[in-house]
C-alpha cells in the first residue's frame, strides 16, 4: 500500500511541475508537435491518477473490513474499548489494524450433539440417517453387602432378647452385550441391546445369640449362579434442537425392556425356598421415557439426563416356603444424571458425574400357609411392602476416538449409598457401518 501511494504523490508532483516547464519550450521550440506530446502525456497521467485513485478506494475497503473484524475478535475476547485497564481501544486497532489478517475461515454452529462416555444408557451423539452403529460392550458389577439383624424384644437398659445374626450377600454379575441402532433420519434412531448373562450369588447367614439355645438353626451358607438371555432392550431417540444460537442439544428418548432373562420368582428353588440358581431377568415389563441436554462450552460439554422407569406389576401365583405369592407390582424409579465432560483433545476426552435413582418400594399381596395335624391352611391375603432404596453413584469415563466411525468407550460407576452396587465398570466400542 505504501508503494500505491508513493506512485500517487509522484504523479501529482509531475501535474503540477508539466505546466512549468511546458511554456518555455513552447516558447523557445513554437512548435504544434511538442503541445500535442504534452496533450497526451497529460491526458496519460490523469488516467494513471483515475486508477490510483480506484486502488485506494479499493484499499480503504479492505482496511474498514480489517478493523471491523478485529474490534469484533476484541469484544468477543472482553478487550473492547473501555473493557480494562491497558486493553486496546479504538485508536489503537485501527492503528495496526495494516497488520492483521484474516487466516482461514471463522468454526461454523456444530449441529450433532457430542458424545459423552459415561451416558451410556440413553447415549448422546446420534446414529446418521442410512447408518447402522454396532456396538459390543463388557460390564461387571460387584454387590457386597454386610447387614446386622436382631429379630425379637428390648427391655429396659438395653437388654436384648432373641435372635442375632449377621447377614453377608455378595453378588457378582458378567455382562456381555450387543446394541444396534439404525439412522432412519439425521435426528431419529432406533435400536436394540442383546444381553447375555453370568451371575453368581453367594449369602452367609451366621446366627451369633440364640433363644431358645436348641432351635436347630445354625449357620447357612448358599451359593448359586446362573447364565443365559437378560432381558432385552428397545429404543428410540429424537434429537429435538441442534444446538445453534447458544442452545443445548436436547435429544428425547423412550427405552422398553422385555422380560425374556430368567425370572426370581421361576428359579428352582428348595423346600426352604431358597433359590438354587440365580436369575438373569428382572420379571417385569418396563417403559423409560428420558430426556438428555448436552451444552457445548469447548472444551468441555455440560450434560444431564432426566428420567422415569415405569414398572409393571404381575400376577405370581407360586408358592415359595410357607408363603403363595399373589401379586408383586415393583415400584417407579426416577432418575437423574449431572456431569462434565472435558475434551483433553480431538481424539481423548474425559468425563464426570453423578447419578442417583429413587427406587419406590415394591408392593406384594401374600398369603402365608399354615400348617396344622398335616392339612394346610391358606390365610387371608397380606398386603406387604419394601422400604424405598436410594441408589447414588459416582461416574468417571474417558473416550478415546480412533477414527471417524470408532470410538473406545470405558465408564466406572462407584456406590455413594448402601442401596447401589459396589463397583461397576463397563467397555462400550461403537463402531459405524454405511
Amino acid at each position: 500500500m505504501r508503494r500505491n501511494v508513493a506512485k500517487l504523490l509522484m504523479a501529482l508532483a509531475l501535474v503540477l511541475v508539466l505546466p512549468a516547464t511546458a511554456t518555455p519550450a513552447l516558447a523557445q521550440q513554437g512548435g504544434a508537435p511538442d503541445l500535442a506530446a504534452l496533450r497526451d502525456q497529460l491526458q496519460a497521467q490523469r488516467l494513471e491518477l483515475a486508477r490510483q485513485e480506484r486502488l485506494l478506494n479499493e484499499q480503504r475497503a479492505r482496511l474498514e473490513r480489517l478493523e471491523d473484524q478485529l474490534l469484533g475478535r476484541m469484544r468477543g475476547a472482553g478487550l473492547g474499548p473501555g473493557a480494562q485497564d491497558g486493553a486496546p481501544q479504538a485508536a489503537d486497532a485501527g492503528a495496526s489494524v495494516q497488520s492483521v489478517e484474516q487466516v482461514g475461515a471463522p468454526p461454523e454452529d456444530r449441529t450433532d450433539p457430542p458424545e459423552v462416555a459415561v451416558l451410556a444408557d440413553q447415549g448422546s451423539i446420534m446414529t446418521k440417517a442410512g447408518r447402522i452403529t454396532i456396538e459390543p460392550s463388557v460390564e461387571y458389577a460387584r454387590t457386597d453387602r454386610n447387614r446386622f439383624v436382631f429379630r425379637g424384644i428390648e427391655v429396659p437398659q438395653s437388654v436384648l432378647v432373641g435372635v442375632f445374626d449377621i447377614n453377608e450377600s455378595r453378588q457378582d454379575v458378567l455382562t456381555a452385550a450387543m446394541t444396534a441402532r439404525l439412522g432412519l433420519s439425521n435426528r431419529l434412531e432406533v435400536g436394540a441391546r442383546l444381553p447375555f448373562v453370568y451371575r453368581d450369588d453367594t449369602a452367609v447367614l451366621v446366627p451369633l445369640v440364640q433363644n431358645p439355645p436348641q432351635s436347630g438353626v445354625g449357620t447357612v451358607d448358599s451359593s448359586t449362579d446362573g447364565s443365559g438371555l437378560g432381558d432385552i432392550e428397545l429404543f428410540a431417540r429424537y434429537q429435538l434442537t441442534d444446538g445453534s444460537g447458544g442452545w443445548p442439544f436436547l435429544i428425547a428418548g423412550v427405552q422398553g425392556i422385555i422380560p425374556t432373562g430368567r425370572d426370581p420368582f421361576e428359579v428352582s428353588r428348595n423346600a426352604l425356598g431358597n433359590a438354587t440358581q440365580s436369575a438373569t431377568g428382572a420379571g417385569f415389563w418396563a417403559v423409560a421415557p428420558n430426556l438428555t441436554l448436552l451444552l457445548p462450552s469447548d472444551p468441555a460439554t455440560l450434560f444431564a439426563s432426566i428420567g422415569y422407569t415405569f414398572n409393571f406389576g404381575k400376577n405370581i401365583g407360586r408358592r415359595i416356603s410357607d408363603a403363595l405369592i399373589e401379586r408383586v407390582k415393583p415400584g417407579g424409579a426416577p432418575n437423574a444424571t449431572l456431569g462434565v465432560g472435558i475434551a483433553l483433545n480431538p481424539q481423548l476426552s474425559l468425563s464426570f458425574a453423578y447419578a442417583h435413582t429413587w427406587q419406590f418400594a415394591t408392593k406384594s399381596r401374600i398369603r402365608p400357609i399354615s400348617i396344622s395335624n398335616g392339612v394346610e391352611t391358606i390365610g387371608e391375603p397380606i398386603r406387604s411392602k419394601t422400604r424405598d432404596l436410594q441408589i447414588g453413584r459416582f461416574l468417571f469415563g474417558v473416550g478415546y476416538r480412533v477414527n471417524a466411525r470408532t470410538t473406545i468407550n470405558w465408564t466406572v460407576e462407584m456406590g455413594a449409598t448402601d442401596d447401589a452396587s459396589d463397583i461397576r465398570t463397563t467397555l462400550r466400542i461403537p463402531f459405524s457401518l454405511n
